[in-house]
Formats: structure tokens, sequence, C-alpha cells
């Protein structure tokens, strides 16, 4: 296979100047930024719908399952959406999607109801999906082929810049910092206990709502500004872009199985955040969640350094260094105790910055048609974030609600990504 492959904006007059390029950028760089709203709200929803619903560990990681689930049954149909429609039409549908779903967190809140709140998390799920199996391929190939990774990871910065926001509004506007012992509640009468629980859930929705409107908005305005559509012709005229056919690329079959499991470790390490700082740093539910923050702001930042230093360092070779790191943080905070345990998910955060970015690129690179239905395998393996934190939450019950031994799965998590970076990511040559 050549794996010389040239974007072509069968659009535009001139595909080489970037300047055409930059409004779009930067419309799909916000697009980045409300779907890690989306996801890193989801921290702060498990520990309090856990509250709310009055749930176990193993169901209030339902709240994941519910979201990452819907990434996988999504990605064929949003592959063959984006086939279809394109890449604007699909970021719209993506958009209105995501707003019905937020929408519904009020009748899910009104009504104590945790199945509507998983069917609301399913559906904004499906425009996630839609919204990132577009987006990620738009980012890297809108401009220069060589720059395609240093350009996600710019775009996937501002995905970053939401784990830091997210915590804050959450932390604000949701979480009450009331809690109450099993004990507790069943010593109050069930009026106290169902008007305590109908707070507790209440809260999620300003903030939900909000959060739809401002989607409505920004539909708006991408179905008025025009967006060059981007063909990506193979040089050897082989790719027919079929959905099984990507799957001949063994790097990208690679990348499939290790964006499963890195996603998978991301969502382990952010939705028991709060409950490890709580229960190894001794933080009540606040503090915690200014601590989330702080994770958000050095995942953030780590992507910036990132971006910064794939200028200079070859992205496999950053993502493997990247990865041992992350191994040895996971046994810090699986054998470690105290407050440093919380600074070791902290730096987690940074470390894993840019792995799904530079997976996806890694996986795309030099797939021609195959672009958009490998794009759908990516997507697809997101699902890895319905699958581990479920098997996290069972085995943090199993031992006695130990959060600590439960970390041992992102650990094997990132022994995955440090083979697919040392060796998986090869593109083979004909």
């Amino acid at each position: 296979m050549n794996h010389n492959t040239q974007p072509e904006i069968i659009t535009e007059n001139d595909p080489s100047s970037g300047k055409k390029y930059l409004l779009p950028f930067i419309l799909v760089v916000s697009l980045f930024f409300l779907w890690g709203m989306a996801h890193n709200l989801d921290s702060i929803l498990i520990p309090h719908l856990k509250k709310a619903c009055n749930l176990n560990n193993q169901q209030s990681t339902l709240i994941d399952t519910s979201v990452f689930f819907a990434y996988f049954i999504m990605a064929i149909p949003a592959g063959i959406i984006l086939k279809k429609w394109g890449y604007k039409a699909t970021m719209i549908a993506g958009l209105l999607a995501f707003a019905f779903g937020a929408f519904l967190f009020v009748p899910a809140a009104n009504n104590l109801s945790y199945a509507t709140f998983l069917i609301a998390l399913f559906i904004i799920g499906c425009g996630l999906t839609m919204l990132e199996t577009s987006a990620n391929p738009y980012a890297a190939i809108l401009g220069d082929p060589a720059k395609s990774t240093s350009r996600l990871n710019l775009a996937a910065s501002f995905n970053g810049l939401a784990a830091m926001v997210a915590p804050v509004i959450g932390g604000l506007f949701i979480l009450s910092g009331k809690s109450h012992t099993e004990d507790e509640l069943a010593a109050m009468t069930e009026s106290g206990r169902n008007s305590y629980f109908l707070e507790e859930a209440a809260s999620v929705k300003t903030p939900y709502i909000t959060l739809g409107v401002i989607l409505l908005v920004i539909a708006v305005i991408f179905y008025f500004i025009h967006l060059p559509e981007i063909k990506t012709k193979s040089v050897d005229g082989e790719a027919k872009g079929s959905f099984f056919g990507a799957l001949r690329h063994k790097h990208l079959r690679w990348a499939v199985v290790a964006q499963f499991f890195y996603v998978g470790a991301q969502v382990c390490v952010t939705s028991f955040f709060i409950r490890m700082a709580q229960q190894g740093g001794g933080f009540d539910e606040k503090t915690a969640a200014s601590y989330l923050a702080i994770y958000g702001f050095l995942f953030t930042a780590g992507r910036f350094a990132g971006t910064a230093l794939l200028q200079f360092i070859a992205s496999n070779k950053l993502l493997a260094i990247y990865a041992v790191i992350s191994v040895l943080l996971c046994l810090v905070a699986i054998l470690g105790q105290g407050s440093y345990v919380v600074y070791a998910l902290g730096a987690i955060g940074f470390f894993m910055s840019i792995m799904f970015p530079t997976i996806f690129a890694l996986g795309i690179e030099g797939i021609g048609e195959d672009t958009k239905p490998g794009s759908s395998w990516l997507i697809m393996s997101i699902v890895g974030g319905a699958i581990l934190p479920f098997s996290m939450g069972t085995m943090i019950d199993q031992y006695g609600d130990n959060i600590q031994i439960g970390y041992s799965i992102p650990l094997v998590c990132f022994i995955i990504v440090l083979y697919f970076a040392l060796r998986g990511y090869k593109v083979a040559h004909k």
C-alpha cells in the first residue's frame, strides 16, 4: 500500500491555502470543547446520581455505559451518515441529538428516574458519536498532511480545556456537598428521604438546559457558515473506502484496540476520581471536585505541551514515554496512601492527555479513502469507556468498596497503549 495521500478540497479552488481553513478549524475546535464538557460532567454525575438515586458503584457506572455504548451502536450509522451527508451535515445532526439529550435531564430529574437519565445520556452519546466521527478526521486532514497529528492534538487541547471547566461548573451548580450514610437515610422519614433525593437530582437541570441552548445556537451557526468538504484521495487508487475493507490496514486494527483500552482507562480514572479523593485522600465532596478541576487543568496542560513536543519528538515515541509514566503513576495510586495518591491521578491526566488524538492520527495515517470508515472503527472502539469502568465498579464492590484496587484496570490499559506505541502503530508498506 502506498501510504502517501493528499487531502483534496473539492469545493475550493486553492486547497493549499491555510487561511481558508482557519474559520472551519475554529468552529470544529468548539465541538471538541463541547463534547469534552459532556464527558467531564459525567465525572460529576457519577458520584452525584449515586447519591440522588441511591446506587452502588456498579450501578453508578451505567452512566458511562450509556454514553459509551452509544458510541458502539452509532459508530457504523455515523460513518454511513458522514459518507452520505458529508462533514457539515453530520456535525449539525450531532449537535441536535446532543441538545435533545441534554433537555431530557429535566423530566429525568423531576421524576427522579435513573432510567430516564440513562436514556438521556445514551442520546447524548449518539450525538457525540456523530460529532467525533466527523470532527476528528476533519481536524486531522484540514491542511498540511505532515502536521495532522499536531493539528489534531491542538484541537483536542480544547477538549482538555473542558476537563478543567466542567468540574468547576459541576462543583458549583451540581454537587451539594451534602451526603448521608445508609444509617442516616434509614433514620429519615420516607417523605424526608424523597425530598433529599429530589433536591439532589434537581441541581442538574440548570446546567443541562444551558448546555442544550448553547448547542442549538452553535448548530444554527454551523448551518449558515460555509465549511469546505474534504475528500481524501489515495495516490495509488487502491482504497475504496469500505467499512470492513478499512481493517486490512494492520496499524488501524491495532489503533482500534489501543483506543478501546485508552478510552476505558481515561473514563476509569475520571469516573472514580472524586470517590478516590474522598477515600484515599480524605477530602470532602466539594474539595474532591476542586481536585478534579486541577486534574482537568493538568490534562489540558498536557495537551498543549504535547502539541509543542510533537514538533520535536515522533508521535509514537512520545506516546510510548507517556504510557510508561502512566503505568508507574497507576502503581502509586494502587499501592500508595494519603493525598499523594490523588496527586498521582492528577499527573496521569497530564500524561494520558495526548493519547486519544495521537492514537487516532497514527491509526488513520496513509489509509486514503478508508479514512472515513477507519474513523468509524476508531470511534466505535470508544465502547471501551462503557465496558471497562463497569468492570472497575464491579471489582471495587467485590473488594469491599476499595477504590484503589480498581485502578489496576487502567494500569493494564496503559500497558496495551505502550505496545501500540512501540510496534502496533507501524504502517505496512507494499
